[in-house]
Protein backbone atom coordinates (compact mmCIF):
# COMPACT_ATOMS: atom_id res chain seq x y z
CA UNK A 1 0.00 0.00 0.00
CA UNK A 2 1.33 3.24 -1.09
CA UNK A 3 -0.14 6.14 1.55
CA UNK A 4 -0.28 9.87 0.05
CA UNK A 5 0.42 12.64 2.32
CA UNK A 6 -3.17 14.73 1.94
CA UNK A 7 -5.51 16.37 4.30
CA UNK A 8 -7.23 12.97 4.35
CA UNK A 9 -5.25 9.59 4.84
CA UNK A 10 -4.97 7.82 1.77
CA UNK A 11 -4.07 3.59 1.08
CA UNK A 12 -4.15 2.17 -2.38
CA UNK A 13 -4.36 -1.46 -2.82
CA UNK A 14 -3.16 -2.98 -6.06
CA UNK A 15 -5.82 -5.71 -6.15
CA UNK A 16 -8.77 -7.11 -4.45
CA UNK A 17 -6.70 -9.40 -2.07
CA UNK A 18 -4.57 -6.51 -0.90
CA UNK A 19 -7.88 -4.30 -0.40
CA UNK A 20 -9.69 -7.05 1.76
CA UNK A 21 -6.55 -8.02 4.02
CA UNK A 22 -6.06 -3.92 4.77
CA UNK A 23 -10.04 -3.49 5.53
CA UNK A 24 -10.28 -6.76 7.92
CA UNK A 25 -6.67 -6.74 9.52
CA UNK A 26 -5.61 -9.78 7.59
CA UNK A 27 -2.36 -11.19 5.62
CA UNK A 28 -0.29 -8.66 5.58
CA UNK A 29 -2.09 -6.67 7.59
CA UNK A 30 -2.69 -8.39 10.83
CA UNK A 31 -1.95 -6.03 13.54
CA UNK A 32 -3.86 -3.49 12.34
CA UNK A 33 -7.08 -2.20 14.06
CA UNK A 34 -9.81 -3.37 11.80
CA UNK A 35 -12.08 -1.04 14.03
CA UNK A 36 -10.32 2.11 12.18
CA UNK A 37 -12.20 1.52 9.69
CA UNK A 38 -11.75 3.20 6.25
CA UNK A 39 -14.44 6.62 5.72
CA UNK A 40 -14.67 6.46 2.54
CA UNK A 41 -13.83 2.90 -0.38
CA UNK A 42 -12.98 3.95 -3.48
CA UNK A 43 -13.19 0.53 -5.86
CA UNK A 44 -12.09 -0.21 -9.29
CA UNK A 45 -14.38 -3.17 -10.52
CA UNK A 46 -11.25 -4.58 -12.46
CA UNK A 47 -9.29 -5.69 -9.40
CA UNK A 48 -6.47 -8.74 -9.94
CA UNK A 49 -6.94 -11.17 -8.20
CA UNK A 50 -9.97 -10.48 -6.34
CA UNK A 51 -12.98 -8.73 -8.56
CA UNK A 52 -14.33 -5.48 -7.02
CA UNK A 53 -17.52 -6.96 -7.33
CA UNK A 54 -16.69 -10.08 -5.01
CA UNK A 55 -14.85 -7.00 -2.73
CA UNK A 56 -17.85 -4.95 -2.81
CA UNK A 57 -19.88 -8.19 -1.87
CA UNK A 58 -17.98 -8.99 1.75
CA UNK A 59 -17.75 -5.57 2.79
CA UNK A 60 -21.70 -5.46 2.48
CA UNK A 61 -22.10 -8.67 3.93
CA UNK A 62 -20.00 -8.14 7.11
CA UNK A 63 -22.03 -5.56 9.71
CA UNK A 64 -18.81 -3.98 10.44
CA UNK A 65 -18.27 -2.76 7.31
CA UNK A 66 -21.78 -2.45 5.38
CA UNK A 67 -22.47 1.17 6.21
CA UNK A 68 -18.86 2.69 5.25
CA UNK A 69 -19.88 3.96 1.78
CA UNK A 70 -18.48 2.72 -1.37
CA UNK A 71 -18.28 4.20 -4.49
CA UNK A 72 -17.20 1.70 -7.74
CA UNK A 73 -14.76 4.27 -9.86
CA UNK A 74 -13.84 2.42 -12.94
CA UNK A 75 -13.45 2.12 -16.35
CA UNK A 76 -16.79 -0.12 -17.10
CA UNK A 77 -19.83 1.06 -18.59
CA UNK A 78 -21.39 -2.45 -19.05
CA UNK A 79 -25.05 -2.57 -17.50
CA UNK A 80 -24.16 -5.66 -16.27
CA UNK A 81 -21.77 -4.01 -13.85
CA UNK A 82 -23.96 -1.19 -12.59
CA UNK A 83 -26.87 -3.21 -11.86
CA UNK A 84 -24.59 -5.78 -9.85
CA UNK A 85 -22.99 -3.16 -8.18
CA UNK A 86 -25.92 -1.72 -6.99
CA UNK A 87 -27.82 -5.06 -6.01
CA UNK A 88 -24.59 -5.63 -3.91
CA UNK A 89 -25.09 -2.27 -2.14
CA UNK A 90 -22.80 0.22 -3.18
CA UNK A 91 -23.32 3.87 -2.91
CA UNK A 92 -22.14 4.86 -6.35
CA UNK A 93 -21.36 4.49 -9.45
CA UNK A 94 -18.70 6.77 -11.55
CA UNK A 95 -17.19 5.83 -14.96
CA UNK A 96 -13.40 7.24 -14.76
CA UNK A 97 -12.88 10.08 -17.14
CA UNK A 98 -10.16 9.01 -19.21
CA UNK A 99 -8.44 12.86 -19.30
CA UNK A 100 -6.56 12.91 -16.36
CA UNK A 101 -7.74 16.47 -15.29
CA UNK A 102 -11.08 15.42 -15.63
CA UNK A 103 -10.29 12.33 -13.39
CA UNK A 104 -8.37 14.05 -10.12
CA UNK A 105 -11.32 16.57 -10.41
CA UNK A 106 -13.68 13.65 -9.93
CA UNK A 107 -11.90 12.08 -7.57
CA UNK A 108 -11.57 15.70 -5.24
CA UNK A 109 -15.39 16.25 -5.54
CA UNK A 110 -16.02 12.23 -4.55
CA UNK A 111 -13.83 13.34 -1.72
CA UNK A 112 -15.60 16.32 -0.78
CA UNK A 113 -19.36 14.97 -0.79
CA UNK A 114 -18.59 11.65 0.97
CA UNK A 115 -16.00 12.91 3.48
CA UNK A 116 -17.12 16.30 3.99
CA UNK A 117 -20.82 16.75 3.20
CA UNK A 118 -22.67 13.06 3.79
CA UNK A 119 -23.63 11.95 6.88
CA UNK A 120 -22.61 8.76 7.69
CA UNK A 121 -24.31 6.41 10.12
CA UNK A 122 -22.02 5.79 13.42
CA UNK A 123 -20.45 2.89 13.12
CA UNK A 124 -20.21 0.94 16.37
CA UNK A 125 -17.01 -1.75 16.89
Amino acid sequence: LRKANLTNHIEIARDGAEALDFIFGEGAHVGRDPANLPKLILLDLKLPKVSGLEVLQRLKNDPRTQPIPVAVLTSSKEQQDVVESYRLGVNGYIVKPVNFDSFAKAVQELGMYWLLLNQPPRIES
